[in-house]
């Protein structure tokens, strides 16, 4: 890890550094009080009252705040557009937070933020409330201390991530010239396990489906009817081996034709992570990574897509035998997407691969979500890592993209703009688990990294390309 000595925080910065330093109780206080509000989009607990919440609190800073309704849960919406010439961002968070089941696994009620060993414990704590709470707070650091933003700055917090963003593409495709923005920085997610920051330049797609076999109108005696009736999961394991064998590759006719291979600098930025495949198999208790044996571990999680089986569903599982011979089987996957693949055009495939392999059974599409890409290639790339490295002293590690989905394609690809994903939370922040938190630490530098985030992009006003 390099110590930041080429790129000393600007006077401007400085001060407001100082003030963050400065009002860190405060800051906490706050946080702890925004926890306290419950917001679950799955069982619509607390949402529109967290989004009300959210607009006080953003007037109160100093931007001009809206609720925005979608089909679903709404949209808040901040703007600060008052720096003519310089570049506008867009902050892109969300306020709903995961159902806090199994209550009784919690230390601390869920919705009871507690302090304990410099963390702070509670549901939302990190994903997301506490990260894009810094946000807020940079952005009031910095009007504190020197009465403007150094850029103009959009603020869009979703009320439904947590639920798979079900409504963001039609919003931002319906308001488009509200979110018109040179570029989108999501704090979201985890630093590395060591601690150092990161900077992410893309996700994976997902796309999930299920495919139905049925037999019989009931299940039956395996004697009486077995070698007579067909059996729906031997339908289903038989269809699977056609669509990935054993060496690792995915044989659904056409499914990569559409994948690209990364570039040579993304394949550099990978190799340089810290990633540990020996470390991977002690944590999880593997002998050997998944086929191919020689794929490189970033390799896997960034360039290549995958298939997965969810779960297998059909005839009897309960304790000693019982002889039946089921009428139907179901088995869920999810494909991960990466770069020019869609969701639409893999489904596809897949139900010609079905129709062609076994037409009785059935596929039912799932969700889907398309992958995203910023290249590392982007004008922006350089100024958001020595932001970072203003903020946190240390080189960030840069990841050309993740192994999971977010909604990023909304931006990338709907708005047309480039977008980074710089995460505030720990990487032990227990999100979507009981005993969800955030280090202290890592809320005040990620304050701090939403200041000179915005400092920095003030800075490079005119000089881009």
């Amino acid at each position: 890890m390099k110590p930041n000595s080429s790129h000393p925080a600007s006077a401007e910065l400085s001060k407001v550094f100082e003030h963050i330093d400065a009002n860190k109780a405060q800051f906490i206080s706050r946080l702890i009080d925004y926890l306290r509000h419950p917001s679950i989009s799955a069982q619509n607990i607390g949402i529109s009252e967290v989004a009300e919440l959210l607009v006080t609190m953003l007037r109160r800073v100093g931007l001009e705040a809206q609720i925005y309704p979608t089909s679903g849960h709404p949209m808040v919406i901040g703007r600060w557009e008052r720096a003519p010439g310089a570049p506008t961002v867009l902050l892109y968070g969300h306020y709903d937070v995961q159902p806090p089941d199994p209550i009784e696994a919690w230390i601390s009620p869920p919705f009871e933020p507690a302090i304990r060993d410099g963390r702070i414990y509670a549901r939302g704590a990190g994903d997301n409330k506490g990260q894009h709470f810094a946000q807020i707070l940079a952005l009031e650091s910095y009007l504190a201390v020197n009465g403007r933003l150094p850029c103009n700055v959009i603020m869009l917090l979703e009320g439904e991530e947590e639920n798979g963003s079900p409504n963001i593409a039609e919003f931002v495709r319906a308001h488009r010239d509200l979110l018109k923005a040179d570029l989108v920085i999501t704090a979201d997610g985890p630093l590395h396990e060591s601690g150092r920051p990161v900077i992410t330049h893309g996700v994976r797609g997902i796309v999930s489906f299920e495919l139905r076999a049925r037999a019989a109108n009931q299940d039956v005696h395996s004697g009486n009817f077995g070698g007579v009736v067909p059996n729906p999961i031997w339908t289903l394991v038989h269809l699977l081996g056609t669509m990935k064998n054993a060496d690792g590759e995915i044989t659904v006719e056409g499914f990569c034709d559409n994948v690209i291979d990364p570039t040579d600098l993304e394949r550099g930025a990978a190799a340089r992570l810290p990633l540990d495949p020996e470390e991977v198999k002690r944590t999880l208790g593997l002998s050997k990574l998944d086929n191919p044996p020689d794929r490189p571990l970033a390799d896997r999680l960034m360039f290549h897509p995958t298939l997965t089986i969810n779960g297998f569903h059909g005839g009897y599982g309960g304790p000693g035998p019982k002889t039946v011979l089921p009428h139907e089987a179901i088995v869920k996957c999810d494909a991960r997407l990466v770069e020019r693949q869609t969701p639409d055009d893999v489904l596809a495939k897949l139900e010609a691969h079905v129709k062609r392999h076994a037409p009785d059974v059935e596929l039912i599409r799932l969700e889907g979500m398309l992958p995203s890409k910023t290249s590392l290639e982007s004008p922006f790339s350089e100024r958001i890592q020595r932001a970072v490295r203003t903020a946190h002293g240390i080189e960030p590690l840069i990841y050309p993209s993740l192994g999971g989905s977010l909604p990023d394609y909304v931006f990338t690809k709907i708005l047309g703009t480039h977008s980074f994903i710089v995460p505030y939370a720990n990487a032990d922040e227990a999100n979507h688990a009981p005993n969800e938190n955030i280090k202290i630490d890592c809320f005040m530098k990620g304050i701090r990294t939403g200041a000179a985030l915005l400092d920095e992009l003030g800075r490079s006003a005119g000089s881009l390309e």
